[in-house]
């Protein structure tokens, strides 16, 4: 290796680098921002690891040394149905009923093992332990539809947004220009292709894991393609406003990244955003991912219909629309 050629190269790529302000901006501004983020998101004296569910309020509840755990968050509930169905699907690790002298833990929840003996440690034993009734959901039952729509995300961003940019940049667009091409039938072909590709893969991997995990299925699939396959749409209708006329590819994916990560993590792909800050709660309905996620544990593990996720889909199609119209308005060839 010539090491003369090499070190042009590197102070080139370098210059060329510290030159393209916009993506050396992102490169410093998006995990400033991202810390931020997470600073809000779980702001307090410490993280809370467990959430107890108590019907009723807990001020009036004489829980003893257990209500004084600093890594519990005690959330007050009323309607029992709701709350116990919260305690299936591991979005609450334990459910008190301090007037009945009661407790119900999901028992394939690690957390709720760990609170069942604290709280037999530190409040009145005389509380009577009750699992949930019907079939207990496992945790991998309820991350499999945000693990599904996550990978999905990340290929509808980065897979239309990224590529377009790159186009652009090598000059495939100014020669698409030159055609009577417009950039509706552009943008459309790119989102049709995609979604063949995106859909075929997801059905596999839906298939896949089906057949080794066996988890729940409920619903109607033809819901739950219908969930995906408008998911999608709105997911690359938003990469294509990333892309409309970004010409720096370090830039996109800065933009894609700071869509794509925030939504990752608060769309409740990993974990219940029960408990955090409501704001948050509100912030999470923007996101398409939110969407996908809810209509899909809707008909995978409680057999919603098509009524049912009504809202989820009519949230899907504005945000696709709305997207697609901003998209095609920004895009330039060059």
């Amino acid at each position: 290796m010539n090491f003369r050629r090499f070190w042009t190269l590197f102070i080139c790529r370098n210059h060329e680098f510290l030159r393209d302000r916009s993506s050396l901006t992102w490169n410093i501004f998006f995990p400033l921002s991202l810390i931020a983020g997470f600073a809000f998101a779980f702001s307090g004296p410490g993280l809370t690891l467990y959430k107890v569910g108590v019907l009723g309020t807990v001020e009036q509840w004489n829980g003893g040394d257990f209500l004084q755990n600093r890594y519990i968050r005690f959330i007050p509930l009323h309607d029992l149905p709701s709350a116990l169905t919260k305690v299936e699907r591991h979005q609450l690790d334990m459910l008190v009923d301090p007037a009945n002298r009661r407790y119900w833990i999901n028992q394939e929840s690690a957390q709720g093992y760990i609170l069942d003996r604290l709280l037999r440690a530190t409040a009145s034993p005389d509380f009577s332990k009750q699992t949930v009734s019907g079939r207990v959901i496992r945790y991998v039952d309820w991350v499999m539809p945000g693990v599904l729509a996550m990978n999905m995300m990340f290929s509808c961003l980065f897979g239309v947004g990224y590529v377009i940019v790159r186009y652009r940049k090598n000059g495939m667009l100014k020669r698409f220009k030159a055609t009577p091409l417009t950039p509706l039938e552009f943008l459309s072909a790119q989102i049709a292709s995609r979604l063949l590709l995106i859909l075929s893969s997801t059905v596999l991997v839906f298939l896949g894991t089906h057949w080794v995990i066996g988890f729940p299925m409920h619903g109607s699939y033809l819901n739950l393609f219908i969930v995906f396959a408008l998911g999608a749409i709105s997911l690359m209708s938003l990469g294509l406003t990333v892309a409309a006329r970004t010409t720096s590819e370090e830039f996109a994916a800065g933009l894609l990244n700071v869509l794509s990560w925030p939504m990752t993590f608060l769309s409740g792909v990993w974990f219940s955003l029960e408990g955090v800050h409501p704001f948050l709660q509100k912030a999470a309905q923007l996101a398409p991912l939110t969407h996908i996620i809810d209509a899909a544990r809707a008909i995978m593990i409680d057999g919603a219909s098509f009524m049912d996720i009504s809202g989820h889909l009519l949230a899907l199609a504005t945000m696709s629309a709305v997207a697609m119209v901003i998209g095609a308005w920004l895009f330039r060839w060059e």
